[in-house]
C-alpha cells in the first residue's frame, strides 16, 4: 500500500529539515565558543588562538550576518566575519609559491652567521665577516654582509667598538678581573652599638673570595694600608689581576685607586646604583648575610672575625656553587665518596652544614 504525501505535508518536511539545520548550526557555533571560554578559564581577558578564530569563521559565516546580531557571542559579527575574510584571503595566496625574480634569497644559516660573528666580535668589519663566511664554504658579497647587519639594527665595526657591552668586557677580561665591595654589620662593643664595615675581594673567575679586612672606621690611611696587602708582590690576592671592579662609594678615593694603579691594578668604576654590573660579589654578600651574619648577634671584634673565617671556610671548600656547575670551590679528597659512614661538619654552631664520608 503506497503512502503520497500531500504538497503542504512536502513543504512542511522541507521547513522542518531547514529548522533543524539552522539550529543545528547555531549550537555548533556555542559549542565552539564554550571551548573556547573552557580553555580560557580563570584569564581576565580571553585570548584565542589560530584554531579557535579559524573555527568561528567559519562557523558565523554560516550563520550570516543578521543571525550574528541576535546571539550572544564573545566577539562582535563584524570581528567573525573579518576572520573569514582573511580565511579567504590565505586560501587565494600564492606569494609563497612564486619565485622571486632576481639574486635568490640569502639562507638563514648565513643571516645568522653573519649577525653572530657581528655580535661575538666587535672589531670585525664587512670583510671580515666575509672571510669567516667563506672559510665556511659560503661566499657573499661584503655589501650583502653589511644589508644583513643594518637590517638587524647592528652598527658597522666602528661604532660596535665604541658601545662594547659590560657583558663582553666580563668576557674579555675574565681570568684578570676582580671585584671589590662593602657590607656592613652591627656589633656589641663596650661603646654600645657599632657599625663595622667588612671588605671583601673577589677572583671573578674562580669566585675565590679574600676577606679584606674590618674597621669601624674605613678611612683613607687604612684604605692604603688595605690596597697595598691586596697588591703585595709575594702572597697579595690581586698578583695577576689588571682590572678591579668597584661601586663609586667614596671610600674607594682617589688614593686608594692611585696604589692600584701603581701596582699595575686598573681601576674600574661602576655607574651609581648599579649592583647587577657586580652580580656574583654581590650574590656572596648575600648568601654571607642570609646564611650567617644576620642569624647571629657579635659581641666584639673578634667574634665577629670568627664567624666570617668559618663562613669563608664553609664557602670555598664545603658549598656548592650553581654558577661553577653546582661545584665546590675546594673540593677535599672525600668529595665523591660512595662508600663509608655519612658524617656532618657543622659550623657556627649548627647554621652551616657539609655532610661527607671519609676518605678511603
Amino acid at each position: 500500500m503506497s503512502f503520497i504525501l500531500q504538497p503542504w505535508q512536502v513543504l512542511l518536511v522541507i521547513l522542518s529539515a531547514w529548522v533543524h539545520r539552522e539550529q543545528q548550526k547555531i549550537i555548533e557555533f556555542y559549542q565552539v565558543e564554550l571551548e573556547a571560554m573552557m580553555k580560557a578559564q580563570g584569564k581576565k581577558r580571553l585570548l584565542l588562538t589560530d584554531d579557535q578564530r579559524r573555527l568561528l569563521a567559519v562557523k558565523g559565516k554560516f550563520l550570516g550576518r543578521k543571525a550574528l546580531m541576535e546571539l550572544t557571542t564573545i566577539v562582535t559579527p563584524d570581528t567573525i566575519l573579518r576572520w573569514h575574510r582573511t580565511l579567504v584571503a590565505q586560501k587565494w595566496n600564492y606569494s609563497e609559491r612564486r619565485k622571486s625574480a632576481g639574486r635568490p634569497r640569502v639562507g638563514q644559516e648565513i643571516v645568522d652567521l653573519v649577525v653572530r660573528f657581528a655580535r661575538e666580535n666587535v672589531t670585525w668589519g664587512y670583510d671580515k665577516i666575509q672571510g669567516a663566511l667563506a672559510n665556511l664554504g659560503h661566499k657573499i658579497s661584503d655589501q650583502t654582509v653589511g644589508n644583513i647587519l643594518k637590517q638587524h639594527g647592528i652598527e658597522p665595526a666602528g661604532d660596535r667598538k665604541r658601545q662594547t657591552t659590560w657583558t663582553t668586557f666580563i668576557k674579555s677580561h675574565w681570568d684578570v678581573l676582580g671585584a671589590i665591595d662593602f657590607t656592613t654589620i652591627e656589633v656589641w662593643t663596650r661603646g654600645g652599638l657599632v657599625t663595622y664595615y667588612l671588605l671583601f675581594v673577589m677572583e671573578v673567575a674562580t669566585r675565590r673570595v679574600h676577606f679584606a679586612g674590618c674597621t669601624a672606621n674605613p678611612d683613607e690611611p687604612w684604605m692604603k694600608q688595605i690596597a697595598r696587602n691586596l697588591t703585595d708582590c709575594e702572597d697579595g690576592f690581586l698578583n695577576g689581576k689588571r682590572f678591579l671592579i668597584m661601586d663609586r662609594d667614596t671610600t674607594f678615593s682617589d688614593a686608594f685607586r692611585k696604589t692600584l694603579e701603581d701596582e699595575g691594578v686598573e681601576s674600574v668604576r661602576l655607574p651609581p646604583r648599579s649592583p647587577n654590573l657586580n652580580p656574583h660579589l654581590e650574590r656572596f654578600m648575600r648568601s654571607l648575610k642570609d646564611e650567617s651574619l644576620s642569624r647571629l648577634i657579635f659581641f666584639g671584634e673578634t667574634s665577629l672575625r670568627t664567624a666570617v673565617g668559618q663562613f669563608l671556610e664553609h664557602y670555598h671548600g664545603e658549598r656548592n656553587h650553581q654558577g661553577l656547575g653546582n661545584q665546590l670551590i675546594d673540593p677535599g679528597k672525600e668529595v665523591g665518596q660512595s662508600q663509608g659512614e655519612v658524617k656532618c661538619r657543622e659550623r657556627l654552631g649548627g647554621l652551616l652544614r657539609y655532610y661527607y664520608r671519609d676518605a678511603a
